[in-house]
């Protein structure tokens, strides 16, 4: 068994003000996804300009933080909420859903597209590789808040949490950070490297985070108020991971289908 480090959740104090280790783990998302897009954007015939990356960031933060806050809310702990309102805005206790931050940023990116002239997927294709980084950031953050723990766990990297019980659990944050955050980063990234049919890159992402979350989710203690949904296994993650799934094979099967299509028409 492993020592929990029990880490400080609070980064910087000075005075009144607390600094996060939560919401310095989204900044450093954000900052990644900043350079990351800029590097992209410098690649020749990439289509984008400095400043579009910027308003890309900067629209996708608005995005991934109220629809991370909102879905949380809805799917995950409503009456908690209606309850005591004021608690919606203490973000940096944790509580955000990457379902309801994907859909915030999905309606940002579709705003973004407006603004600039692109399709809805030329835009989400180009933002994909560059979210990963901030995914493993965000369980880094769950890590150090010590929430999101794993399943109660004999393996000799288990650790005993301060708000698990005395039994050591599965860091799965830390799996997660690996999974949703490392491996993913560098599919997308090496797979976008190449030109791919437009889709490819969002059904991509898709389909593997979906599919990271979802095994994931079978070492992740389920949310207490919660529980499992049905079966005795399955999680709420789980039952909003399969959509992606299934949108991600969707995505990639039609641009690779309409590719093919393109290129029997000599296109």
């Amino acid at each position: 068994m492993l020592t929990y480090p029990n880490i400080d959740p609070v980064a910087i104090s000075l005075g009144p003000l607390k600094v996060h280790w939560y919401g310095l783990m989204y900044l450093l998302g954000f900052g990644a996804a900043w350079w990351l897009g800029r590097l992209r954007a410098s690649r020749p015939g990439s289509g984008w300009t400095a400043e579009q990356v910027s308003d890309m960031v900067f629209y996708g933060a608005l995005g991934a933080v109220l629809g991370g806050r909102i879905g949380y809310i809805l799917f995950y702990d409503l009456p908690v909420y209606l309850d005591a309102p004021l608690k919606m805005l203490k973000v940096w206790e944790g509580g955000m859903s990457f379902h309801g931050g994907m859909l915030g940023v999905f309606v940002a990116m579709w705003l973004l597209g407006r603004k600039t002239g692109k399709t809805f997927f030329q835009v989400t294709d180009f933002l994909a590789p560059l979210v990963p980084i901030g995914l493993g950031a965000g369980r880094i953050g769950n890590f150090i808040n010590g929430e999101l723990w794993g399943k109660v766990s004999d393996a000799p990297w288990a650790m005993v949490f301060p708000l698990g019980g005395p039994l050591p659990r599965h860091p799965s944050q830390l799996y997660q950070a690996f999974l949703e955050g490392i491996v993913l980063f560098l599919i997308l990234w090496f797979f976008s490297r190449k030109p791919r049919p437009a889709m490819a890159v969002s059904g991509m992402f898709l389909v593997f985070y979906g599919l990271f979350r979802f095994v994931a989710e079978f070492v992740r203690e389920p949310d207490a108020q919660l529980g499992y949904l049905a079966f005795g296994w399955l999680t709420m993650g789980q039952v909003l991971s399969t959509p992606m799934i299934l949108g991600g094979i969707g995505l990639l099967w039609w641009a690779y289908t309409k590719n093919l299509k393109l290129q029997s028409k000599g296109l």
